[in-house]
């Protein structure tokens, strides 16, 4: 922590298929210009029924009314990040590029965040199926993630048992959607402005300094 840059804790829990939370990683990181950011990622699956190959975005109970008004939605809210969304006939299935990040976070928070855009990017960009392990790989691969991490992230029992430690701590703090952000006490839910984490930072920091 540096006098320029006080410390500042968040817990964010997100899923790598939730555009709103895209949209939130990028808002989060911008406090990094006047905080040194701390952030608990905690991954819960928003769609945990989805097929292990994925599933058709029409399965979802949307009709196409819906679908458009979300779709023009986000397109705002990507534009506001300078980020390009495609539309997607399918929803993958996030379990395993949960556990790829959950794991990535041993190899270093550069090689982690570094994972997380590039999941964000190809899943909502590029229209790639991040539930495809050879998909998973190449990004883990690209981002520095060792050999060794990348296995563990499908075969050591640790991994899996955070993200069921996370699903049961959603559920017993009410956490309705994703992402949401707690900084401290304070809750806040879905791709708020910028400036509403700003506050709550602001709020945060002057509890712990009264």
């Amino acid at each position: 922590m540096s006098a320029d840059r006080p410390e500042l804790r968040a817990t964010v829990f997100s899923d790598f298929i939730c555009p709103f939370c895209y949209i939130g990683f990028r808002r989060l990181q911008t406090l990094r210009d006047e905080y040194d950011l701390k952030v608990n990622w905690r991954f819960i699956e928003i769609h945990p029924d989805t097929p292990v190959d994925g599933g058709k975005f029409s399965n979802y109970g949307y009709s196409e009314e819906q679908r458009q008004m979300m779709e023009d939605a986000l397109a705002e809210l990507a534009a506001s990040e300078d980020l390009a969304f495609q539309r997607r006939e399918s929803v993958a299935n996030s379990h395993r590029a949960l556990c790829l990040a959950e794991a990535a976070k041993r190899d270093g928070a550069e090689v982690f965040y570094r994972l997380s855009a590039d999941l964000f990017d190809a899943y909502f960009s590029k229209g790639e199926d991040i539930g495809s392990e050879a998909v998973l790989r190449e990004l883990a691969q690209s981002a520095g993630m060792s050999a060794e991490t990348i296995q563990a992230a499908w075969e050591d029992s640790a991994i899996e048992a955070v993200l069921t430690r996370n699903l049961a701590n959603a559920i017993e703090l009410g956490v309705g959607g994703t992402p949401t952000f707690f900084f401290g006490a304070r809750r806040i839910t879905g791709a708020v402005p910028r400036e509403m984490l700003r506050a709550a930072a602001v709020e945060l920091l002057a509890g712990e300094g009264a």
